[in-house]
């Protein structure tokens, strides 16, 4: 995201909301629009013409502005923020990830996402020893002046929430704002919103599906300076929040298991890939005292940058080379994801037409996008 960083007019507030809620439109596509286009309201005007042009033949179903105006009214009767990226208020370490959420709901202290930040995550079927170690940690982290933050699933992230909801504890939600899950945990949501901050992605009132919840683990990772598993299996969630952590550039420590409790199995294998092994408080002290939370700055320049485009509104290649090259982008993409780079060489276009018409073709719905920089057929 490289737009400059400032309070949205409620206008252009409603251009966001609609753009994200249109069909087709992810994070990343979002910002690839803003950066060609240089406002929601222009991608908006644009993004009829890009679809057919990608070759969808049904319309494309566009949020109006009456929907956008219910959500942001929905989120204020319920007493929580729409906060978009480029506002100075959006969390920066998030804000600089590639596929960082163009719109956040936020309930609760939003001040307290400012803070340096920990994640603690594991098994939702954690033993009672992995709990209490968790909530422990997750006191004496909350202590030392770190916010920590977790799913608000069973097992650890209950504990987590539980050991720092006095100094400060973030839950970020799969689905919307208003909505817990699991209900068990509807009181100690209730006690986040009072002395914490709950984040969620989705719309309000979106009901969480099982794709929303890797999508909320790019979250987590990408507010905290390092993530903690603290027990995870061989197949645990936890585990593909370790992988966005690493993916991130943020840390990633384990707490070491049993070998004969395959709720440890995870963990132990992270240990051996190298992630850092954590006994006491201190062993996350010592690893993060020196991070810093990644700023946009850092964010790696991406193929509009590396090819002199700046922000919006950059200016469209030629048809006639649109025209050439959609059939030799398709021709080379597959079920398998392959990077922009890898198919900007594999074409031998140059990188502002290979965006530009990746962008048509998943307009379309005919490609699909993946984090990592990463396309493939949809």
């Amino acid at each position: 995201m490289t737009q400059p960083r400032r309070p949205l007019s409620d206008a252009e507030r409603l251009d966001w909301i609609r753009l994200i809620r249109t069909e087709n439109v992810g994070p990343i596509t979002f910002h690839r629009l803003l950066e060609q286009y240089g406002s929601a309201r222009a991608a908006l005007d644009a993004l009829p013409d890009l679809a057919r042009r990608g070759g969808r033949t049904k319309p494309l179903r566009v949020a109006s502005k009456a929907e956008a105006e219910r959500e942001m009214q929905a989120n204020r009767r319920f007493g929580a923020r729409l906060i978009c990226a480029c506002e100075p208020d959006y969390p920066e370490p998030l804000a600089a990830v590639d596929d960082a959420p163009p719109v956040i709901s936020v309930a609760g202290h939003a001040h307290l996402l400012k803070r340096r930040a920990v994640a603690i995550v594991g098994a939702r079927n954690a033993s009672l020893n992995a709990k209490k170690f968790a909530e422990s940690l997750a006191r004496e982290l909350g202590a030392a002046g770190l916010l920590v933050v977790s799913g608000l699933a069973r097992g650890i992230d209950t504990a987590a929430h539980a050991g720092s909801i006095a100094s400060g504890t973030a839950a970020v939600l799969a689905g919307g704002i208003d909505v817990v899950y699991p209900p068990e945990n509807e009181g100690l949501y209730r006690d986040i919103v009072a002395q914490g901050v709950v984040v969620a992605e989705c719309a309000i009132g979106t009901q969480p599906q099982a794709r929303h919840f890797p999508r909320r683990n790019r979250l987590i990772s990408g507010l905290s300076l390092g993530v903690l598993v603290v027990e995870a299996a061989l197949r645990s969630g936890s585990l593909i929040t370790a992988r966005m952590a690493l993916e991130q550039g943020r840390e990633v420590m384990a707490v070491p298991g049993s070998p004969l409790d395959p709720r440890c199995h995870g963990t132990n294998n992270l240990l051996r890939q190298g992630a850092t092994l954590v006994e006491r408080v201190d062993d996350v002290l010592h690893t993060i005292e020196n991070l810093r939370p990644p700023t946009l700055a850092e964010r790696p320049r991406d193929l509009f940058s590396a090819a002199g485009l700046t922000p919006g509104p950059a200016a469209e290649p030629d048809e006639s080379d649109l025209e050439k090259a959609r059939a030799l982008v398709l021709e080379n993409l597959g079920p398998s994801p392959v990077t922009i780079d890898e198919l900007v060489r594999g074409c031998q276009l140059s990188a502002p037409v290979v965006l530009t018409v990746v962008l048509e073709l998943e307009l379309a719905g005919r490609v699909q996008r993946l984090p990592g920089h990463q396309v493939s057929l949809a």
